[in-house]
């Protein structure tokens, strides 16, 4: 069975009178990958039909552009396949090839900026590329008792990439300005979630440094892989990540001593907000102007941004609670409890009675309540008192057994070494 076909493209090409190549491989290797529109390169030797000409507009089906028998389309807003087959008069055999089965049915929902290219000899269809996108075809020939289809997918090769960047005002910015992507900003903020509260820890002059994968498909990025190692040096702390698959095949990331990134509790739980109010037990309430002791910390965030479980736990609360609006409280187990107040809602399957994981959003940020505006109250309780949440000491990880560090320590020397090589090889300032 053919589990992998790639198609090797002739690019310089003089003259397009056959087909590309088609190699047959027998690799297990299958790499599913959606590439967006905007990612398709528009200096593709395949040509755009759709050039400004001076006279009316086109019509809704595209014109192809024919190279001796092969007709090649790139897709545009209102085309469906059965207007290119009508366009190219082979109309009738259009059922025969939806009559291909569950393949086939890909081309009942084409897309602007796809391309399909087609040969044709003596009215008749005779072989069809459809691009879905850069690693993925559907190939149509046609055999002696009919059309026959195939999937091709064409193999990824990864390449370790840097960016790194100083903080000014945003480390939000700052990351865009490096080249990171929103994805790999979000994944690099969770990473560092439980050792750095980036509301709080974040200032002017700190500085990032991330190695990570992309993917590339004949020369072209079709997308970003996976964080490979990440520095933060804040107020010339250094915090390190690895990503790393121990002995028992979990892939995760760990600290440069070889402790799981991963703890029992987030040190914060909204990805991005301020620290609006501190831990205070002699504050004077804005609302009530009398001192109330405030035991928690208050996160300003825009209404409606997903509020975090800190941890593993059960919600044993959630309603309404006095000035405290819309509550949650979470039972972590042992001596811990965390508590979310001023919520707008609830999250979906954040009900009383079910278990939750870290990192689960449970609700999203309002102001129910005694609340001048947005905001998340988070309170961190041991034991039924209340303790800062900014400074209490969290449980630590559990580093990797001594054997194994030996190997992990092997492995990360040369990714810590390219990460201070890097450090400063690019400045992002901008807010």
């Amino acid at each position: 069975m053919v589990l992998a076909v790639v198609i090797t493209y002739a690019r310089e090409s003089a003259s397009l009178t056959a087909p590309p190549p088609i190699t047959m491989s027998h690799s297990t290797e299958n790499i599913p990958l959606h590439v967006p529109q905007q990612l398709i390169s528009p200096d593709h030797p395949m040509k755009s039909i759709h050039a400004v000409q001076d006279g009316p507009s086109p019509p809704s089906a595209s014109e192809p552009e024919t190279k001796n028998n092969w007709h090649e389309i790139t897709i545009k807003r209102g085309d469906t396949l059965s207007s290119i087959f009508s366009g190219l008069n082979i109309y009738g055999q259009l059922g025969e090839l939806m009559a291909l089965g569950k393949e086939a049915q890909s081309f009942r929902h084409i897309q602007p900026g796809q391309r399909i290219r087609i040969r044709i000899d003596a009215n008749t269809l005779e072989e069809l590329i459809f691009e879905q996108n850069k690693s993925e075809q559907l190939h149509v020939t046609r055999q002696p008792n009919g059309l026959d289809i195939i999937h091709v997918n064409k193999p990824a090769k990864s390449r370790r990439t840097v960016a790194s960047g100083n903080i000014k005002h945003s480390l939000y910015r700052a990351a865009l300005q490096s080249g990171l992507s929103e994805r790999l900003i979000m994944n690099l903020i969770h990473i560092f979630s439980w050792d750095i509260d980036f509301a709080l820890d974040i200032r002017e002059g700190d500085s990032f440094t991330v190695l990570y994968e992309e993917f590339y498909i004949d020369g072209e990025k079709i997308k970003d892989g996976e964080i490979v190692a990440a520095e933060f040096l804040t107020r010339s702390e250094p915090f390190h990540a690895f990503r790393y698959t121990d002995a028992k095949g979990v892939t995760g990331y760990f600290s440069a001593d070889g402790r799981r990134m991963r703890k029992a509790f987030l040190r914060m739980p909204v990805s991005f907000g301020r620290i609006s109010s501190r831990f205070n037990l002699r504050r004077k309430h804005p609302i009530l102007n009398k001192i109330r002791a405030h035991k928690g910390v208050d996160y300003a965030a825009p209404a409606g941004t997903s509020v975090k479980a800190a941890g593993d736990g059960k919600i044993v609360f959630r309603g309404r609670k006095g000035g405290y609006g819309k509550t949650i409280v979470l039972n972590h187990g042992g001596n811990y409890s965390t508590l979310y107040a001023h919520l707008s809602r609830y999250a979906r399957n954040a009900k009383a009675g079910q278990r939750v994981k870290q990192g689960q959003t449970i609700g999203y940020i309002g102001k129910s309540g005694l609340a001048t505006g947005p905001h998340l109250h988070y309170e961190f309780r041991v034991n039924g008192m209340h303790r800062n949440p900014l400074t209490v000491k969290l449980p630590s990880a559990k580093p990797l057994p001594k054997a194994e560090l030996i190997n992990f320590s092997s492995e990360i020397q040369p990714l810590m070494a390219e990460l201070k090589l890097h450090r400063h090889s690019s400045v992002a300032i901008i807010d």
